[in-house]
């Protein structure tokens, strides 16, 4: 993921970093054009573009320090790519498969997203936001989130492998670990939490 500031003139929005960034958004009307189409090879091509859009994830981050191409535009970009294209495969997932408990883990998703992007954008507004940085933690919730969640798109056995359930037990961990960074977080933040009930 892309920690970028301002950068020295316009061209810096329009940079690797950020074009990785507007591709990974793109791709989520196509990830869902290919869900619902009625071919064999329709999940399996709905997975391996949710998998690239896992993989510019990592790389606009990457690129974003490498090159030394950031901007605010990025930093606004990124988590709502991230949280956009994750909120868009779980409704997907359940829109086939609504069980009680593939329910639960999305809500649990998607409302963890809701909630630390709620907790990040008001401790910016206090001038703290440095104080909840992204933990390692969270980096391990997302590749589980990424993996388990492209399993679930691909929906068919693979060699055997009941890729299905697999995906699902992957992304059932990747919720618990949501909530624990979250936890953590919140923790981070009591102290300015606390104290702005005397405000």
């Amino acid at each position: 993921m892309s920690t970028s500031t301002q950068g020295a003139d316009g061209r810096s929005h329009w940079n690797v970093p950020n074009t990785l960034t507007w591709l990974r958004i793109l791709m989520i009307p196509a990830i869902l054009a290919l869900f619902y189409m009625p071919y064999w090879w329709a999940d399996p091509a709905a997975c391996a573009a949710f998998a690239l859009a896992g993989i510019t994830d990592s790389l606009d981050g990457y690129y974003a320090r490498k090159l030394g191409q950031t901007s605010r535009l990025g930093a606004f970009l990124d988590p709502v790519a991230d949280k956009l294209i994750v909120a868009a495969a779980l409704v997907l997932i359940v829109s086939k498969d609504p069980r009680w408990f593939v329910v639960i883990v999305a809500v649990v998703i998607i409302g963890r997203e809701i909630a630390v992007s709620a907790l990040r954008e008001w401790m910016a507004e206090i001038g703290a936001r440095g104080r909840i940085k992204v933990s390692v933690l969270a980096k391990y919730k997302t590749i589980m989130q990424i993996v388990g969640l492209s399993m679930l798109l691909f929906r068919q056995n693979l060699f055997g492998i009941p890729t299905y359930r697999l995906g699902m037990l992957l992304t059932a961990v990747a919720a618990v670990l949501t909530l624990w960074s979250m936890v953590q977080y919140l923790r981070l933040a009591w102290p300015e939490l606390r104290g702005s009930s005397r405000l």
